[in-house]
């Protein structure tokens, strides 16, 4: 059992890493959404799909362009996984039933990758390869696309436009996704993680069963499930199945891809804008969340209310042996705090306020770096709510790199913010409000009562609204409600607030630049920092305490 020094060397190698790709990937990603050139396999592509890569589009068409290939990717991915039969490498599996299969279409069209089975038993490789893993790339390509958007609409003056979005999208997968996915791929393999065709083959236990055991295409879908942010695994058991995650040196990897391109993406918005400083201050907010939460899981997993976990020396059940309380404890940290939802224990036999802090790190909207994309445009939603408040303060317009934030600017940041409790407290509620749907949700999915029951569905609305996809292992979400209801919050989670982003890109690019004064808030010092890091908190907190205080608050307290 690693002891909690192992937490530190981990992150803090973790943070080396990090901090030697910060610039190098940085630069190179501004680069990428600035440039004019095309490569050749790209104006083939816009060829074959009538898209002209010069043409700018203004934030409506953009948007339109957003909603337009999610809802191809939902229909694609839906009827690939309901022909399952027909297709090659399908392993004899039968075709996934019609909710299941509208759950997963749109999980990981949106980025969430919340899994309502078991994928080594219900995908063949041809579904996980064709459907699943390509959506891996495009899903975390559009976060990645409306987030340049936003910085574009920061970085521009008096126009009304926000770029292309097919161009954008293209150039994340091709030159961004594609490359760092082989090489991450071919470092997986190196660590053990498997890479074959090979199908179910009988194997002899050592208590002398038999037993099968799947192979499959697992690191190149390990490598974007990681860097895209994605968290779908190859298998039922994810990141703790010695398949995905074989050892300690691979772990330390997977927890860099998470955190590698939402972290470099601050870099690519201080160059945007022209001002580095601005994306080390979104940084530095990130940073001091990401730590106060890793500290806070690692300290109740090790901890360990509780006689058994006080007797094991922590809570170690539903953990690998291999990484513990403390290696599982960060990994659920870096997970919840990326939207990536991938996980190398099972988040419900968590302590219950470890349970709570993975559930308060999606609560905050996975801003701390947060998904491919979306942590960037969700943290600078919270810096134009931050300077707002202190505008406030001091009786001044306020104003963030140059742009007045008024009226509208607001109301689309507060509809952003908004959104996503909205549809977690209303499933939660739903989901014990409707008697129907309340005595299946006892009676069918619910492994546990009172509390802990309570936290699990509380849970489940948490990942999918913020479009997570990690789970309370405990809950049985195989069912029409559950399948339809969290289809639903992952599909609204994840669109209204791009609607909400874009339209403020949008409204910023429209005006004209405004100089900078005595008056004006410096937003890239250590001051702004703690105000966006207590804006952000005190935001969640408002809206969440309550219904935490029902679930693993009381659980914990008890």
């Amino acid at each position: 059992m690693a002891p909690v020094w192992a937490a530190v060397a981990v992150v803090a190698t973790v943070i080396l890493i990090l901090a030697l790709a910060y610039r190098p990937l940085g630069d190179y990603m501004a680069r990428v959404f600035s440039t004019s050139r095309d490569l050749a396999v790209e104006r083939g592509l816009y060829r074959l799909i009538g898209v002209n890569p010069s043409a700018e589009q203004s934030w409506q068409v953009y948007l339109r362009s957003v909603l337009a290939f999610s809802a191809v990717g939902i229909v694609a991915v839906y009827l690939v996984q309901r022909l399952q039969a027909l297709l090659p490498f399908a392993l004899g599996l039968p075709p996934v039933e019609e909710s299941l299969a509208f759950n997963t279409a749109i999980s990981f069209v949106t980025n969430t990758n919340w899994q309502s089975y078991s994928p080594e038993q219900t995908m063949g490789y041809t579904v996980q390869l064709a459907s699943l893993t390509v959506q891996n790339f495009v899903s975390a390509a559009v976060g990645l696309a409306v987030a340049v958007a936003l910085v574009r609409g920061f970085a521009r003056a008096k126009t009304g436009t926000l770029g292309n979005f097919w161009v954008d999208l293209t150039r994340g997968v091709t030159r961004i996704l594609l490359p760092l996915s082989v090489i991450s791929a071919v470092l997986l393999v190196a660590t053990g993680v498997i890479q074959n065709l090979a199908g179910f083959q009988d194997v002899a236990t050592l208590a002398g069963g038999a037993q099968q055991l799947p192979g499959g295409l697992v690191a190149s879908q390990e490598a974007i499930k990681l860097l895209g942010t994605n968290g779908g695994g190859f298998f039922n058991a994810n990141s703790a199945h010695p398949f995905e995650n074989p050892n300690g040196l691979s772990n330390l990897l997977q927890l860099v891809l998470m955190f590698l391109i939402p972290v470099s993406l601050t870099r690519t918005f201080g160059v945007m804008v022209g001002d580095k400083r601005q994306g080390y201050g979104v940084l530095a907010t990130m940073g001091v969340i990401a730590v106060a939460s890793i500290a806070l899981l690692v300290a109740a997993e090790t901890i360990g209310a509780g006689s058994a976990p006080t007797a094991a020396g922590g809570a170690m059940e539903g953990k690998e042996t291999r990484y513990g309380p403390v290696l599982s404890a960060i990994f659920g940290a870096f997970s919840t705090l990326t939207s990536t939802g991938a996980v190398n224990s099972m988040h419900d036999s968590f302590t219950a306020l470890g349970g709570g802090v993975a559930m308060v790190n999606m609560m905050v909207g996975e801003v701390a770096p947060g998904g491919v994309g979306s942590g960037l445009y969700g943290i600078l939603v919270m810096a134009i709510i931050a300077v707002f408040v202190a505008g406030l303060m001091v009786g001044r317009t306020p104003e963030y790199l140059g742009k007045r934030i008024g009226r509208r600017e607001m109301t689309f940041a507060s509809l952003y913010i908004l959104t996503t409790p909205a549809i977690v407290l209303a499933g939660t509620a739903l989901s014990f409000a409707i008697p129907p749907v309340r005595e299946d949700v006892l009676g069918t999915s619910m492994a546990n009562d009172g509390l802990h029951g309570f936290s699990e569905v509380l849970y489940a609305f948490t990942s999918a609204g913020n479009n997570n996809g990690s789970a309370f292992a405990g809950l049985t979400a195989n069912t029409p409600w559950f399948n339809t209801a969290l289809g639903v919050a992952m599909l609204l989670g994840r669109l209204l607030p791009i609607v909400f982003v874009l339209a403020l890109a949008g409204s910023l690019a429209a005006q004209d630049r405004v100089p900078v004064t005595a008056g004006t808030l410096p937003t890239h010092t250590s001051l702004f920092v703690g105000l966006l890091v207590g804006v952000i908190v005190i935001v969640s907190a408002l809206t969440y305490f309550p219904v935490l205080a029902l679930g693993p608050l009381a659980e914990g307290l008890l």
